[in-house]
């Protein structure tokens, strides 16, 4: 079902061995994203490159709309953004700046792992898979990227989890998830985006671009 020769890496996590067998005979072939990009986030941010962690919830569970990259929407699709046009209106209010391809794979290249708590949905079923083992995944990726500091932007109660492990070198920023139903919690005013570059200048290292390329 999945293709895994793209991972680099993070093949030789445990995961992909004791745990995803059992995740593939239990969830039905029509989930979101399609299994030839449900890994996307880890093929295009290999461990050594990665700078910056987002951590979502589930994808989102419109066909057409989930890419493999949290928050991302293919170009061309047409629908309502949500939680990513939260994160553009975020992007203006904190830098200043626009933010209009919906595609976030040039995130991805700069160095940001864009990973969901959950990697499938089934169609119009939010949060269905959320408990049939991938958190695995989430936690044993976590710990790999334990070992040298890195940001992490934990977007919402299930993101926010994750923040226990980690040490105490990285930078975390936990807030309210961006979707419409919560982000006037807290996800508005957060100013992530300052946040991260200013500590990565601080660590000597390049900011990330968050506007258009």
């Amino acid at each position: 079902m999945f293709d895994l020769s793209r991972l680099g890496d993070w093949r030789d996590l445990p995961f992909f061995a004791n745990d995803l067998p059992d995740i593939a005979d239990r969830i039905d072939t029509g989930f979101l994203p399609p299994p030839h990009v449900t890994f996307k986030a880890l093929e295009h941010c290999q461990p050594e490159q990665t700078k910056v962690v987002i951590i979502g919830q589930d994808p989102y569970h419109t066909p057409g709309k989930a890419d493999g990259l949290a928050f991302s929407i293919p170009a061309g699709f047409g629908g309502r953004l949500d939680s990513l046009g939260n994160i553009f209106k975020e992007i203006e209010t904190d830098l200043g700046q626009t933010r209009r391809l919906t595609d976030l794979s040039d995130w991805a290249d700069q160095g940001v792992l864009l990973l969901n708590t959950a990697l499938t949905v089934p169609p119009g079923q939010p949060k269905a898979h959320a408990r049939i083992g991938w958190s695995k995944l989430v936690n044993q990726v976590v710990a790999r990227l334990n070992d040298r500091p890195r940001a992490f932007l934990l977007w919402g109660g299930p993101a926010a989890t994750y923040a226990k492990p980690l040490a105490a070198h990285h930078l975390v920023v936990k807030s309210a998830h961006p979707s419409p139903l919560s982000v006037h919690r807290g996800f508005f005013g957060s100013r992530p985006f300052s946040k991260v570059n200013q500590w990565l200048i601080d660590q000597g290292q390049t900011p990330i671009n968050w506007a258009d390329p």
